[in-house]
């Protein structure tokens, strides 16, 4: 229900690997930095990936995303929206958050075959109303948090009002879903309004918890994933099935799954893998510290050994050991540079066995090729970047997408093949115009990439 802001992967890499003085970067501003940037680009026809799970594993997830908090706290029963879902848009949204959430409208009509729809914001509320404020003034109310949704209202003066109300916005007393609103911070990045769109409305309309251990979904607090997925798109279209309504226990869910998914997911009846691991509190709670900003980096960083330590003793295979060495080697980038560079590789091992070309791998890619670049091996800086850009292309990560296409155009300058990357970091632009939003962003960005390179 809540968005987070993990700095993990905020991609500020740059600082802590750079091989050059700060002082050599106005001599290379007015070489790397066009007097005016490109249009905005943005994403066109979505590339959703298929679940490749057997469809018993897919409905142990279904159970424990649907019928439990992030928290561990029991959901009695189902809830969803009966009959067509509305959706509108309070005054005031980013001028990108419409064309978004047509795309994310029309994908699930398609893909999960809900019967929604975008209305005008008027006095008969939508089924889910979209409100964009300042971050600054949403996180006096909701601390940390990046985007929220709360059921039983449709504006922020109802949230306010609603949270003196005991139980008023508690989802677990729900039984059918009837109004609920979405609030996003209106100063961010297009890219960040659009992720926010995607999780939220993907939990408006269905499951509540997230989960850790999932690799393909959006439903996960590692937040690698920015669009629903083929996954997401299969639960929400299992959500909605007829055979299921709102008001059924677990029980009554989980006997009916096995139908349903074998009708919707035929690929999917097969022998399952070996049971998930049930959420472990103290591994979850370390992902916390570690992710957080209010503990000093040295604790912090020590949040982060606690959970490679927890995920090692369990046996993990999953995606959560990759992701505590992945939170480890962002953390310790700016105090100890080979101890990073360890962590990295060992994510990137453990992402590759989950998913060879997935966008886990990408997110480690980047952080390599930047101490790559940084020692001035280009040839490998392109290897990495060549491998990472279809997965960043296809899961519509404009700000990875555009850090990867900087890197790919500084490691052609040091091939000597300037004209090749005058032409990519003009490409960059216009995806860093969309994943980091205001023009001082997107300058800043390609500064700290160009200032990676030894100096001659």
């Amino acid at each position: 229900m809540i968005k987070t802001s993990l700095a993990i992967l905020s991609l500020a890499f740059v600082a802590a690997c750079a091989a050059t003085p700060v002082a050599d970067l106005p001599e290379r501003r007015g070489a790397t930095l066009p007097a005016a940037l490109p249009p905005m680009a943005m994403f066109g026809t979505p590339r959703p990936v298929a679940s490749t799970r057997s469809n018993t594993e897919i409905a142990r997830d279904f159970l424990e995303l649907s019928f439990e908090m992030e928290s561990g706290r029991a959901i009695p029963t189902l809830s969803r929206f009966e009959g067509p879902v509305t959706v509108a848009v309070a005054p005031g949204a980013p001028v990108t958050l419409n064309r978004d959430l047509e795309r994310l409208i029309a994908r699930l009509r398609a893909e999960a075959r809900i019967d929604i729809r975008q209305v005008a914001n008027g006095p008969a509320p939508a089924s889910i109303t979209i409100q964009t404020l300042p971050r600054a003034r949403m996180q006096r109310a909701v601390p940390q948090a990046a985007c929220f949704v709360v059921p039983r209202v449709s504006s922020w003066a109802e949230f306010r009002q609603a949270r003196r109300s005991a139980g008023a916005l508690d989802w677990t007393t729900l039984e059918t879903r009837e109004r609920v609103a979405i609030f996003i911070p209106s100063d961010v990045s297009p890219q960040e309004v659009r992720d926010c769109l995607h999780e939220e409305i993907g939990q408006a309309l269905g499951p509540l918890n997230d989960l850790y251990r999932l690799s393909d979904s959006v439903f996960n607090d590692d937040n690698f994933h920015a669009v629903l997925t083929g996954f997401d798109m299969l639960i929400l279209r299992t959500y909605y099935d007829d055979a299921l309504v709102s008001g059924m226990s677990r029980a009554e869910v989980a006997a009916r799954l096995p139908a349903i998914l074998s009708r919707l997911n035929p690929t999917g009846n097969r022998a399952a893998a070996s049971g998930p691991s049930r959420p472990h509190r103290q591994w979850i709670a370390s992902m916390e510290d570690a992710l957080g900003d209010r503990l000093p980096l040295q604790s912090r960083i020590a949040a982060a050994e606690r959970a490679v330590q927890i995920a090692v003793a369990q046996g993990w295979s999953d995606t959560r050991i990759g992701f505590s060495h992945f939170a480890l080697g962002r953390l310790t980038l700016a105090r100890d540079a080979n101890r990073s560079v360890r962590a990295f590789v060992t994510a990137g091992t453990y992402f590759r066995r989950i998913d060879p070309n997935g966008i886990q791998v990408a997110h480690v890619n980047m952080q390599l090729a930047a101490f790559a670049l940084s020692a001035g091996e280009a040839d490998q800086v392109l290897a990495l970047v060549g491998d990472a850009l279809p997965a960043a292309t296809r899961a519509e990560n404009a700000s990875l997408l555009a850090t990867l296409l900087m890197l790919r155009a500084e490691a052609l300058e040091l091939q000597g093949r300037p004209s090749e990357a005058a032409t990519v970091r003009l490409d960059s632009l216009g995806w860093a115009r969309y994943g980091f939003g205001a023009d001082q962003a997107v300058r800043e960005r390609l500064t700290e990439v160009a200032a990676l390179p030894p100096q001659s």
